[in-house]
């Protein structure tokens, strides 16, 4: 198991962004790689409170981890901070061991030049994960949250 680390400046308010973290229908829209589509299944954004998503490949070349073209994750909200701070532990609906070990994401948000510094830590990424295909994926959900939080992209629909 390995940790990575990816951060980017949004020119966004830490509530405003913190608020994208918390709302399942903004992570529906931002926390997604390319060539892929999220669901949001289930989404109790409280300490505590628990979620359940599915990423999708939109092509049929994707492998899901958790079969077809789907990785399914699920887990709980261990801490939130109101604009600073989320932090999920999570792991994949997966039949695979080398795929199966809880991880911790940790979401840290600091005020910076009008906007916002957003690092995202991944703790505990099985090693089956190439760790670039970990910080490609995570580098894409932060353009989609700036994107989103900046005013670039719609929400999704309800």
């Amino acid at each position: 198991m390995y940790t990575t680390r990816v951060t980017r400046h949004v020119d966004a308010p830490p509530h405003a962004v913190h608020r994208a973290l918390t709302d399942p229908e903004a992570v529906a829209v931002w926390r997604v790689p390319a060539g892929m589509t999220a669901r949001v299944h289930t989404f109790d954004a409280r300490e505590g409170g628990t979620f359940r998503i599915s990423l999708s490949h939109d092509g049929p070349g994707g492998a899901g981890k958790s079969g077809g073209r789907t990785d399914t994750y699920r887990g709980h909200f261990a801490r939130l901070v109101p604009g600073a701070l989320v932090v999920e532990v999570l792991a994949f609906e997966t039949g695979d061991d080398a795929l199966r070990s809880t991880m911790t994401m940790t979401t840290t948000l600091t005020g910076s030049d009008g906007g916002t510094d957003v690092e995202i830590r991944h703790e505990g990424v099985p090693d089956a994960i190439p760790p670039r295909d970990n910080e490609r994926g995570t580098r894409m959900a932060l353009d989609n949250l700036a994107r989103l939080v900046e005013g670039r992209e719609r929400r999704a629909p309800k």
